[in-house]
Formats: C-alpha cells, sequence, structure tokens
C-alpha cells in the first residue's frame, strides 16, 4: 500500500497523490457498476453512491490547495467520511443483489485501499504517525 511521501518531498500536484488516483479510479469504478442499477435507481442509490464517490477525489484535491494543515485536515476528514458513505451505500447495494460478488469485492477492495491511504495522511498530519 501506498502511503504519503516524507517531509521534505513536494508533490507538485493533487495528482500526484496516490489517495486522489486511487479515489478517482473508484468513482470511475461506481459509475460502470451503477450504470447496470435499474433505472428505478437512479434518483436514489445510483446518485448518491455516484456523489460519494465523487466527493473522495474531489476534497482530496481542494484539500491539496488549501494553505494550512487544518484545511487540509478538515478536507481529508471529508473524504474519508464520503468514503465510509460509499462503503455502507455499497453494502445496501450488494443486500439487494444489485451488484455481483465481483463488482462487490472490486469496489470493497478499492474502497478499502482509499480509506487506508486517507487515515494514514490523516495521521501524518496530525502528527500521530511517522513514515517510516
Amino acid at each position: 500500500m501506498d502511503i504519503p511521501k516524507p517531509v521534505g518531498i513536494k508533490f507538485n500536484s493533487f495528482r500526484d497523490l496516490d489517495s486522489w488516483k486511487y479515489g478517482r479510479t473508484l468513482a470511475v469504478l461506481v459509475y460502470r457498476i451503477t450504470n447496470k442499477f435499474p433505472p428505478s435507481e437512479l434518483y436514489g442509490l445510483t446518485n448518491q453512491m455516484r456523489r460519494a464517490a465523487v466527493s473522495i477525489p474531489s476534497n482530496i484535491a481542494e484539500g491539496f490547495r488549501r494553505k494550512t494543515s487544518k484545511d487540509k485536515l478538515n478536507f481529508l476528514r471529508i473524504a474519508f467520511g464520503s468514503g465510509a458513505e460509499l462503503e455502507t451505500q455499497i453494502e445496501i447495494s450488494r443486500d439487494l443483489s444489485f451488484v455481483n460478488i465481483n463488482d462487490y469485492t472490486d469496489l470493497m477492495n478499492h474502497i478499502g485501499i482509499v480509506l487506508r491511504i486517507i487515515n494514514k495522511t490523516i495521521f501524518v498530519l496530525e502528527g500521530k504517525s511517522t513514515i517510516h
């Protein structure tokens, strides 16, 4: 699993962040999988999942552009919260048989990676963890 770069290494863009890259991939995956959902869910679970998925890399990008660590942390926490929301929606989709086991597994693996990277970044920015 990829973790944030040690202090002193600069990122030129949010596009350099693994959390953003994985989050973007997750959003695309969510869109592809929700295309298979029943049309009756277009304004329900489909819309909710897509919004939560897009929120993850969007908040990572916005947080990257903020000047203070406090602001960066706020946007990372929002991204993390959107990930938890999406995780719940994936579970509900599985309960309703909207996703097959392979899609469910892919989604849960992707969300797990994204949330671990975001969580590690939060801990580092809070000074609770260092990178070895």
